[in-house]
């Protein structure tokens, strides 16, 4: 069963052009392609990213984050309530009217009582700036040494000035040694992000990254035992390109101002620039053989990818909008601090109803001239 299967899977017509065979991209004369089993290398390789991950956060985010004045906003804790805390992990985080005045009476608190818990417990939960800093840190600096190297594999190569030169003849591409460990170092850190998602920052977006993290991990792959190398580190290096200027976008840490008005920059990379590299893997194969199974899939999947990165371009240009007017200053992705007015309600119930920060004068008492 599981050899017929690995027999289908690996079908020639299934991933290669009509009248080639996986015996055309074996070693020889002097000619190295990419194989499939080379990337089994990425697994153990992305456990290691989460280990430099780690020691990169500790010892220079951290103190990175100390010399640029990044605070953490003081926030008030949840008083320990085991019914209130109960409800709250298994049932739900935002009780309901009817849920609230129910366990107003199980936890002997009154219902604004019950209501400031559930704010204040929200609260903690929500990620630090300390730990969105740690995280932007290293991917800023990841994505900007891959965008590095990307440019160094790829900036003296024919295709990278004439986008024809990708196909020219494809598939009998040998694959160079700066490809392969370009290939080998994103896709580990794919793998890394992929694994780390649910201890990572979660926003909005979380089930878009994740679909976004697995088509960028299938799309590699599949370019890699295709051996479409070409135009995958020409899509590698462009993803970088705008990835690490994303990473210190001040909205997206809810830090400082905009140097300038540039701000949507990342968010153009992201959704207009990819439209030659879209006609590059749709229009200038056909020239050269038939549309085939692995066409289809290939381009199928990049078409998922662009859709999701006009979502985000969406997202970040309507955040720049209002970041320069000066309406918001974080990220649309993730959930908003609430207000914690327990202080004011704790002033009101002393001195009486506030108006505009300051008590309402007793109604009894009398106007004096």
């Amino acid at each position: 069963m599981f050899q017929t299967l690995y027999s289908y899977f690996w079908w020639e017509r299934l991933w290669l052009p009509a009248n080639l065979t996986w015996a055309d991209l074996e070693d020889r004369d002097g000619r190295v392609y990419a194989k499939a089993s080379d990337l089994y290398v990425t697994l153990p390789l992305a456990f290691l990213f989460l280990v430099v991950r780690h020691l990169f956060e500790t010892y220079v985010a951290t103190p990175l984050a100390g010399l640029l004045n990044v605070k953490e906003k003081i926030r008030l804790k949840a008083t320990p309530n085991a019914v209130l805390e109960k409800f709250y992990a298994a049932t739900t985080k935002h009780p309901k009217q009817a849920d609230v005045e129910m366990l107003s009476k199980k936890s002997g608190c009154t219902v604004r009582q019950v209501e400031r818990w559930f704010r204040r417990r929200r609260n903690q939960d929500r990620p630090s700036l300390l730990k969105k800093f740690r995280e932007a840190s290293w991917r800023f600096t990841f994505y900007l040494l891959a965008f590095i190297a990307g440019m160094a594999v790829i900036v003296d190569k024919p295709w990278f000035y004439d986008l024809r030169e990708v196909w020219k003849g494809y598939p009998i591409q040998s694959m160079l040694p700066s490809q392969y460990w370009y290939y080998i170092i994103e896709l580990s850190f794919y793998w890394s992000l992929l694994f780390s998602i649910a201890s990572d920052v979660k926003r909005k977006d979380f089930k878009e990254q994740i679909i976004h993290h697995v088509a960028t991990i299938i799309l590699i792959s599949f370019s890699w035992f295709a051996n479409y190398i070409r135009a995958g580190t020409l899509i590698m290096a462009l993803h970088d390109s705008s990835d690490y200027l994303l990473e210190v976008w001040p909205p997206r840490q809810g830090v400082g101002r905009p140097v300038g008005d540039g701000v949507p920059v990342p968010a153009r990379n992201r959704a207009a620039s990819p439209r030659r590299i879209m006609h590059c893997t749709v229009v200038y194969p056909l020239d050269l053989y038939p549309a085939f199974f692995g066409y289809y899939f290939f381009n199928f999947m990049m078409v998922v990818l662009q859709s999701l990165h006009i979502f985000w371009a969406y997202l970040i240009i309507r955040m720049a909008q209002k970041f320069i007017t000066g309406k918001v200053v974080e990220d649309e992705r993730s959930d908003r601090e609430e207000t914690d007015n327990s202080e004011e309600e704790e002033e009101a119930a002393k001195n009486g109803p506030l108006s505009n920060g300051h008590p309402v004068l007793n109604n009894n008492h009398r106007k004096t001239d």
